[in-house]
């Protein structure tokens, strides 16, 4: 272990000064594919500070170590999140936005291009929200011959329509108010080859840091406020995570990677790597954000 690639546990309790303001942006590393890419999207999105945790150390450039820090964690285990995300929520101030992704992900919101996450989630709290409901966009290469890890950046390919919302139904049996459960992607296409808990696209991939606040195995949180869609007086903003990650496991794992020959049907689109795209798709919401 190189003398600058510490433990997340280790790191957290001596209360660096990296996580005394947000946002900040935890990027769980489960393999090789696309992390500078994805590191460079979100620090140029204008997260403060990036914490990026994998088994083994990344290569960093020394600007790049500025705004980023690379810490020892097991990301390869099943809902290696959970325990990861938990410990940052205890350690930074309460009110500190947060936001996880895995690589091969790239957070998009409603104007994007020239609007910093900072700016976008001071309106946020304006709009007296503590969290903000994401959709994961599956991304995929249009050649699997040319790209067998599904992974390709010049000609990016994604779905344009096939999602829906389905009534999250809660202990009493009745519908959760302004909650839902999003499908659609590869994940609802080759649903044959996912667990039913694997299928969602939904994820609440930006929040605020509270006291008991957990994030749970199915990337839903313990205080049911911040599992919401909207506020109950209008729309609010949503983002979206565009994701190589089903792509990949869909390309990799024994069970699903002979019998699929390719991702591509008659509703793929080129994707533009652009939040106006998305938006014009409705794969996410401006609310009253302009």
């Amino acid at each position: 272990m190189t003398a600058d690639f510490s433990e997340l546990n280790d790191f957290l309790i001596d209360q660096p000064k990296a996580l005394s303001k947000g946002p900040l942006a935890i990027i769980l590393i489960e393999d090789d594919i696309a992390v500078a890419a994805t590191l460079k999207h979100h620090l140029k999105a204008g997260f403060r500070h990036i914490l990026a945790l994998s088994p083994e150390p990344l290569i960093l450039s020394e600007e790049d170590k500025a705004r980023v820090t690379n810490l020892r964690c097991q990301t390869r285990r099943p809902a290696a999140h959970v325990d990861a995300i938990n410990a940052v929520i205890r350690a930074v101030p309460e009110g500190t936005w947060l936001y996880y992704c895995f690589n091969g992900e790239f957070l998009y919101f409603p104007f994007s291009e020239s609007r910093s996450v900072g700016e976008m989630l001071t309106f946020h709290v304006e709009e007296r929200r503590s969290a903000m409901l994401s959709y994961v966009i599956d991304l995929y290469a249009p050649d699997l011959n040319r790209c067998p890890n599904a992974v390709d950046f010049e000609h990016t390919m994604f779905d344009r329509t096939g999602y829906y919302a389905l009534a999250r139904i809660g202990r009493d049996n009745h519908p959760v108010e302004r909650q839902l459960d999003f499908f659609g992607g590869l994940r609802w296409r080759f649903e044959e080859h996912l667990s039913a808990d694997k299928r969602r696209i939904d994820r609440i991939s930006l929040f605020r840091a509270t006291k008991g606040l957990e994030i749970l195995p199915d990337h839903r949180f313990n205080i049911q406020e911040y599992n919401t869609y909207s506020c109950p007086w209008h729309h609010n903003l949503t983002a979206a995570i565009a994701s190589f990650r089903v792509a990949k496991a869909l390309t990799t794992n024994p069970g699903s990677r002979d019998a699929i020959g390719s991702f591509v049907w008659r509703n793929s689109v080129p994707f533009e790597w652009r939040a106006q795209q998305l938006m014009d798709f409705g794969l996410m919401e401006p609310g009253q954000w302009f």
